[in-house]
């Protein structure tokens, strides 16, 4: 998990809200229920932290556990839930002995690969403890594609960052990491592939350094090159095994570092996402165009870490970017909207409480196909008598047109 005015523009912004609260609705999908126990289990998962809608209209997502009360929660669970609420169970991360989950625990990223299947990854689990890659279907069911962790020294690393679907066919991820590079005495990460047909998982560039370190926030840019982070912007072609790597520093503030937590292609295919900085916990949009040029850093949104923790962002229907805020101004978590243009809050909207029906803690959130938006929550919901809420999937009527 990834774990802010003159008056003409306070009266902007207060009569934006206006209009977006009036359009707007509210519906839990599905909350996950765990006992009410010291140690004790989720029998559908709780903590749903990753959504997607598929090919199929429907939705598919990732709870992070299913064992709570230890050191450190473990399992995890997928499911799907039609865009009429209906819920289904889809596969439960099993323990093995001496409780390790050899098939994965904690799911993370996921996406629909070109086959139609769902492709992620674990935080943990897996034979080394370092995470697996998985694939479920429903003519296969599911199967661990790779263990990562593989010795020595980490080879293979271990996953760094989403999942993309290649233009050519293929799945690819990026690991923080394993490879034949040296970076402190470790390996500086890979770029590697999955071949939908077979399941095959092979490496197809190593970090060492000099050609970027520590890859992370793969995508798929409009001419099917792989573009990520990996200490500047790189590039990579499928079909050619072309990498390059541009400079791309982000600066410090008042001696601080600053850093991106995201990536994601918005207006006029630039590259937008959030940064921090180091130490203080704000928060602040960029973008940069996709040859690491023009670089603009927004002013901080959040300016404190108490004050924000976001999740991801979305580029939704209505030009602007939508960020589910983890703990939000309340500490309970938001919903924001930011304007493309230089990066200020249009909107806030606090639905999130410890006794709210939604639950606690904004995680995912995705626009739908029909305009709608989907996410859950991290915690709480309302559960039966005996039960506990471990977070909800929600769906959000805004009043915006279809993507």
């Amino acid at each position: 998990m990834n774990r802010t005015l003159s008056l003409a523009i306070l009266v902007a912004v207060v009569t934006t809200h206006a209009v977006y609260a009036a359009n707007s609705s509210l519906v839990v999908a599905h909350t996950f229920d765990c006992g009410s126990g010291q140690f004790t289990t989720c029998p559908q998962g709780g903590s749903p932290e990753t959504l997607i809608q598929a090919s199929d209209g429907n939705f598919y997502g990732a709870a992070q556990v299913t064992q709570l009360g230890f050191s450190q929660p473990y399992g995890g669970a997928l499911f799907s839930i039609s865009p009429a609420g209906r819920f289904t169970l889809l596969y439960t991360f099993q323990p093995g002995s001496q409780n390790n989950y050899p098939d994965g625990s904690v799911p993370g990223p996921m996406i629909e690969g070109p086959d139609g299947s769902l492709y992620g990854t674990t935080f943990y689990g897996g034979t080394q403890g370092f995470g697996v890659l998985y694939r479920f279907s429903r003519a296969a069911g599911f199967q661990v594609l790779h263990q990562f962790g593989t010795a020595p020294n980490f080879a293979d690393g271990f996953p760094g960052g989403s999942l993309v679907a290649g233009q050519d066919g293929n799945v690819y991820g990026v690991t923080a990491f394993g490879g034949t590079g040296s970076c402190y005495q470790s390996g500086c990460g890979t770029l590697f592939r999955v071949t939908p047909s077979t399941g095959k998982y092979e490496v197809v560039f190593n970090f060492g350094g000099s050609n970027g370190s520590f890859p992370s926030f793969l995508l798929v840019a409009p001419d099917g090159t792989l573009v990520g982070l990996a200490g500047g912007l790189f590039h990579y072609t499928p079909t050619t095994g072309a990498f390059k790597l541009f400079p791309l520093s982000f600066p410090a503030f008042a001696g601080l570092p600053s850093s991106p937590i995201n990536m994601i292609l918005g207006p006029n295919q630039e590259l937008y996402g959030l940064y921090t900085i180091y130490d203080r916990g704000g928060a602040g949009m960029y973008h940069v165009a996709l040859d690491g040029t023009g670089l603009v850093l927004f002013p901080e949104y959040r300016t404190t870490r108490s004050s924000g923790d976001p999740q991801g962002i979305v580029l939704a229907s209505d030009g602007n970017f939508w960020v589910p805020d983890f703990t939000g101004g309340s500490g309970v978590g938001d919903l924001i909207t930011l304007s493309p243009s230089t990066g200020q809050v249009l909107q806030t909207l606090s639905f999130f409480g410890g006794a709210a029906p939604v639950g606690s803690d904004a995680a995912a959130l995705i626009q739908a196909k029909d305009g709608t938006f989907w996410g859950s929550s991290f915690y709480g919901g309302k559960a039966p008598a005996g039960e506990v809420g471990y977070g909800t999937v929600y769906r959000l009527s805004a009043g915006l047109p279809a993507p």
